[in-house]
């Protein structure tokens, strides 16, 4: 790998590595929790433990152990989606924009796609730009709806 590109993956890893107590010191939504929010408050907790995992491996190129991390969150969109379906998950702030929600969601989760592929290519590049989206996605829908 060239200086240049080690010190920019290098650069990114730290990013992520010191954003992760950020994402981590809001993990806990059980204060926030709305009636009826429960598989999108267990998808959050779930995801919480696992984007640690991922920061972690991404930061070290272990692509299988970023794969690992995300088989975990399997299943778990669909009960989300299930829920906003149903009418279950209430927003707390900007409830209106239910629709703009589940978009970021389905964006959010087609990265974490691109992200098992990255790993299971072993590509610690790609792994590292799409982590970087992962966490602006995390950070914007908190900014949007959560208060």
């Amino acid at each position: 790998m060239k200086k240049t590109a080690f010190l920019k993956a290098a650069a990114v890893s730290a990013l992520l590595i010191s954003a992760t107590p950020v994402v981590a010191g809001s993990a806990d939504h059980s204060h926030h929790e709305a009636a009826g929010s429960g598989a999108l408050i267990e998808e959050m907790k779930a995801l919480d433990a696992v984007f640690r995992e991922v920061v972690s491996a991404v930061a070290l190129g272990d692509g299988h152990r970023v794969h690992q991390a995300l088989e975990s969150m399997h299943g778990r969109m669909e009960k989300t989606q299930e829920a906003l379906h149903k009418g279950e998950v209430k927003l707390r702030k900007n409830a209106s924009k239910m629709a703009e929600f589940e978009k970021m969601d389905k964006e959010f989760h087609a990265n974490l796609e691109s992200l098992a592929g990255a790993a299971n290519k072993g590509d610690r590049q790609n792994m590292t730009v799409v982590a970087k989206k992962l966490l602006d996605g995390c950070v914007a829908c908190h900014n949007q709806f959560r208060p």
